[in-house]
């Protein structure tokens, strides 16, 4: 595997942020609702529900909104039928980006993102124009000073849990799976002692566009932070690396 987008990390730094704002439990319900729908309402028998309840809880989301949102999924509270796109366009740079949304309008979405992109100089593209630059993977993260388990015992741990890769740095560690063996892997890795901080299904690049220079990295930024915020955008993936050293200015 070539690596991972900067964007992981930086949306996962992002994260306390964003709580503040609000905006986290409008798009964990969405994910909760959107695999309750497609895979039913049984967190035992749906992997993807099972997640997103996890994310629920590990934000402090009362029960009442992860049950409102289950139900809503199933279809138990009625109203209108909300359908999965998405969306692949290209970014500053050359970048490419892919948007995973869950919308009951689709027309609506579409305009959102649309806007989001010819604002940035970037263009929204045709199904199939950048998905085959990314590999569907389970990814999950780990914050380095959590952990009880260090060094070699802590990679043993990694290596035993049947993952596929990892990666990390002075604060994170990142952790790759093939997408069916995402929740045993973590099940492994708690059993094991291992602080998880989240799990999630995801789109890895295959190859990454280097940006090393601050404005180029400013827009590519100021695209994937619009698209985040948009009510009916639940991920957005790209495969951007941007230099530490222009990360650190611009933190």
């Amino acid at each position: 595997m070539s690596g991972h987008s900067k964007w992981a990390s930086i949306k996962h730094k992002k994260g306390a942020a964003d709580a503040k704002k609000g905006k986290v439990f409008t798009k964990i319900a969405a994910n909760i609702y959107s695999a309750a729908r497609q895979g039913g309402g049984d967190a035992d028998k749906n992997f993807r529900l099972r997640l997103a309840i996890d994310q629920a809880k590990a934000a402090n989301m009362p029960s009442a909104n992860i049950d409102r949102a289950i139900k809503k999924g199933t279809g138990e509270l009625g109203g209108a039928a909300v359908e999965e796109i998405l969306y692949e366009g290209y970014g500053p740079s050359g970048t490419a980006i892919l948007i995973e949304a869950a919308t009951d309008n689709r027309n609506r979405t579409s305009g959102e993102v649309r806007t989001a992109f010819t604002k940035s100089g970037g263009s929204l593209g045709e199904s199939g124009s950048v998905g085959y630059l990314f590999e569907k993977k389970g990814q999950v993260q780990l914050a380095a000073s959590k952990q009880e388990l260090k060094g070699e015992d802590l990679e043993l741990a990694i290596i035993d849990s049947g993952a596929e890769d990892f990666e990390e740095n002075d604060e994170e560690i990142l952790i790759y799976t093939k997408p069916n063996e995402l929740m045993q892997v973590v099940k492994y890795l708690k059993d094991s002692g291992v602080k998880v901080d989240s799990a999630e299904l995801t789109y890895i690049p295959k190859t990454e566009v280097n940006i090393d220079d601050k404005e180029k990295a400013k827009k590519v930024l100021n695209l994937m932070d619009t698209l985040e915020d948009l009510d009916d955008v639940l991920n957005v993936s790209s495969n951007f690396n941007i230099d530490e050293s222009i990360l650190n200015e611009l933190s």
